[in-house]
């Protein structure tokens, strides 16, 4: 599958550097990738976490753009999923207010990615 040849290829660590240096447009897509690389897989969640993307994903929560802040919601999401230390450690990171704000008062796209219908953050 492509996203286990694009993690083996040593993508995570280039595009968690953009989320912290790169411009607004490259901090979006950068968050937008890393949620399609932890989407459904395991693997890469551990990956992307111990590369330590957590952080920079959660100030993007409050920093980047309507599109970034959507992104980065998605990949906390999928980053999440079926991963007790990566909730704890995006809750730990402070990501729960800016999480509820995109929530209360976010795009659309951001309500739906942060909060399906089995809300993984309601069991932190």
């Amino acid at each position: 599958h492509n996203k286990v040849a694009i993690a083996k290829a040593g993508a995570i660590s280039p595009l968690i550097n953009l989320l912290t240096s790169g411009t607004a447009g490259a901090k979006k897509y950068a968050a937008g990738a890393i949620w399609n690389l932890a989407a459904d897989n395991d693997k890469n969640t551990v990956k992307i976490a111990q590369a330590d993307a957590i952080p920079p994903l959660v100030k993007l929560l409050t920093s980047g753009t309507a599109f970034a802040k959507e992104n980065a919601a998605g990949a906390l999401w999928n980053l999440a999923v079926n991963n007790d230390e990566n909730r704890v450690a995006i809750a730990e990171a402070g990501a729960i207010p800016p999480l509820v704000k995109l929530l209360t008062s976010g795009t659309v796209g951001a309500k739906y990615c942060w909060c399906k219908k089995t809300c993984c953050w309601c069991t932190l």
